[in-house]
């Protein structure tokens, strides 16, 4: 069986459950426990290893450990991205979309102060959302998105993996008393960004690496708001997310699919 046979066998509602209860532990902790990682962070959000692991147990039973070699190797598959331009789009389109609110929010009146961070704690705080993003992205990009765009299509998969997404994050949020009307604009965001992720994904090979990288600086770009995300208003930020996805993804997710070679 080929790897693209593999990866369309896959079952993704058997990843999507054991990600679920994979997460249980992480969730409890963060009901038992008021601390925080980071502002606007609880201890439940040390469940992102979940979807790695979930992605690295599957990918045993149906490859053992050929297959989770294989799936590792895809952490820094930076060569697949053979365009270079595309790394404009990875690091720089979740900051333009955050300095973008920023300047919305100060004209709407808002009170945000001024964004003041430091370098070093900045690359530091890259470097740790990073390995964060990682254990993501090889569950969510390197495991799931591709069953899902072979049945669904590419903007559709997004879409629903999006939602996914979201819904696995809902629990942390209510932990930091997050309102419900902050929850659902936080969700539109989440799923709007998801499908700017499956977009880059195709557009360089198919890169973890570059999902991943685009994944840790969207949550350097919140952390570095004013202050510490504390700021943040995703009704802003979702809505442009939502715009840019339309204007950028929706023409390229209605081309049709190429017919498989016969």
């Amino acid at each position: 069986m080929n790897t693209e046979t593999q990866s369309r066998s896959r079952s993704r509602l058997k990843f999507f459950l054991l990600v679920f209860a994979l997460s249980i532990p992480f969730y409890w902790a963060g009901a038992l426990t008021p601390l925080q990682l980071l502002p606007g962070l609880p201890v439940s959000a040390l469940a992102f290893v979940c979807p790695g692991i979930a992605a690295l147990i599957l990918v045993y039973r149906e490859n053992k450990s050929a297959g989770v070699a294989k799936l590792l190797k895809r952490s820094f598959d930076y060569q697949r991205i053979t365009a270079k331009i595309w790394y404009a789009p990875i690091v720089l389109l979740r900051p333009g979309i955050m300095v973008l609110s920023f300047v919305l929010m100060r004209w709407m009146g808002a009170p945000i102060p001024t964004p003041r961070f430091a370098i070093l704690p900045a690359l530091g705080l890259l470097l740790a959302f990073f390995a964060a993003a990682l254990c993501e992205e090889l569950g969510w990009s390197g495991y799931a998105i591709d069953p899902m765009q072979h049945r669904w299509g590419a903007l559709r998969a997004g879409v629903l993996l999006g939602l996914v997404w979201a819904g696995w994050h809902i629990l942390p949020l209510i932990q930091v008393d997050r309102p419900p009307a902050w929850i659902a604009w936080w969700c539109m965001d989440t799923v709007a960004a998801r499908v700017l992720i499956v977009w880059l994904y195709n557009h360089t090979g198919k890169s973890v690496f570059a999902a991943t990288l685009y994944h840790a600086v969207s949550n350097l770009a919140w952390q570095l708001f004013p202050i510490n995300g504390s700021y943040f208003d995703p009704r802003i930020t979702g809505l442009i997310t939502a715009l840019v996805a339309a204007i950028v993804v929706l023409p390229w997710g209605r081309r049709p699919r190429p017919r498989p070679t016969p």
